[in-house]
């Protein structure tokens, strides 16, 4: 299959690269390198000698269509991630998440390529699955400052304020994206069902959760907190755990998630035109952010995590995922289990340290 790849030098992007090489794809990658993600430009040296690499930023037209040339499917991997710093990241999450998505569609639409799988994200849910004792379901609203600042970091029942029991959420759920972030990746699963519906086009989005493994980058305002961890550690530093570490998450490993994109770009050539469906992806294992803290400190000998009672207000107290769907549907299984992928990453390079 002769498959193009945005973001293929980033982090997921060429674990993406190598699993498709390997197993026989043609692989076009297309990233425009830039210095947030990849500080050195040095990324695209490390992809697999078959791949074909194009440097090019996803919002310009003429770009993305000499890259769609002879392309039958897509794997849009390319986004700017994480939470970030302020409001005053919202041009950039929207212009390279929104717009770019928004670009490559129209391309795919002249070109006749009708198939893509989508790098969604969790954090379009929001908040994970609560239940009430007495109210059942309920969907908690944005958490308080005031609230954060005596400590009350669990969300109460919005309807009694009784405490409440997180599970597990599932592709039904309905969005309730709280951040800059998370409102551009559930836009980029809207613009991707538009084009489906006016090209018969097929999409299969899957929506990561939290992706951890060898090559996730370094210490940034947009790094994912097992990388912060990661990063302290390397300096000697004591991991910093936010809140009280008690928050809930499903850390699936880079491998597995690769993957997932490939049993993915299967199946997306047997569903009828007009197909669009998201898949959770994670390992069905719930962790706390202060277990991942200890698991990393312990695999490497570091000091022990510092839990400060800080917070951000546009994190998520608790979201993990129900993958069955993915599982049931596509026959994905992940194989890298947290204990043997917390020590493994633990003594992992980052990257701007894998040349």
């Amino acid at each position: 299959m002769e498959i193009l790849l945005t973001g293929g030098a980033g982090f997921i992007g060429s674990a993406v690269a190598r699993r498709l090489v390997r197993t026989g794809h043609r692989v076009r990658v297309l990233d425009a390198l830039l210095p947030a993600v990849h500080p050195d430009h040095g990324a695209a040296d490390a992809l697999p000698a078959e791949v074909e690499f194009v440097r090019g930023d996803l919002r310009d037209p003429d770009t993305v269509a000499a890259a769609l040339r002879g392309v039958e499917a897509v794997c849009h991997q390319a986004a700017m991630v994480g939470l970030g710093l302020d409001l005053a990241d919202a041009p950039d999450y929207v212009g390279c998440n929104d717009l770019g998505t928004a670009v490559l569609l129209a391309a795919m639409a002249r070109s006749g390529a009708r198939h893509l799988v989508l790098a969604g994200s969790m954090v379009v849910y929001g908040e994970g699955h609560y239940d009430c004792a007495v109210h059942g379901q309920v969907v908690p609203g944005p958490r308080r400052a005031a609230d954060l600042d005596a400590r009350r970091f669990e969300p109460p029942c919005p309807v009694c304020a009784a405490p409440l029991t997180p599970g597990l959420v599932g592709e039904d759920a309905a969005p309730d994206p709280r951040n800059v972030y998370a409102a551009s990746k559930l836009a980029q699963e809207h613009l991707a069902a538009a084009w489906a519906r006016a090209c018969g086009g097929r999409v299969v989005a899957l929506r990561y959760h939290n992706v951890y493994g060898p090559g996730m980058p370094r210490d940034t305002p947009y790094a994912g907190v097992a990388s912060l961890f990661r990063s302290a550690l390397a300096a000697g530093r004591p991991p910093r755990v936010f809140e009280d570490g008690g928050q809930r998450r499903d850390f699936v490993h880079v491998e597995d998630v690769a993957a997932a994109n490939e049993v993915a770009l299967t199946a997306v050539f047997e569903r009828p035109a007009g197909f669009v469906r998201a898949y959770n992806t994670g390992s069905g294992t719930v962790r706390t952010i202060g277990e991942t803290a200890t698991a990393l400190a312990a695999g490497c000998g570091g000091p022990q995590p510092v839990v400060t009672g800080e917070y951000r207000l546009g994190d998520v107290r608790h979201v993990t995922a129900d993958s069955r769907r993915l599982r049931e549907e596509l026959g994905w299984r992940p194989v890298v289990g947290f204990e043997a992928g917390m020590a493994e990453f633990a003594t992992a390079p980052l990257r701007g340290q894998l040349r």
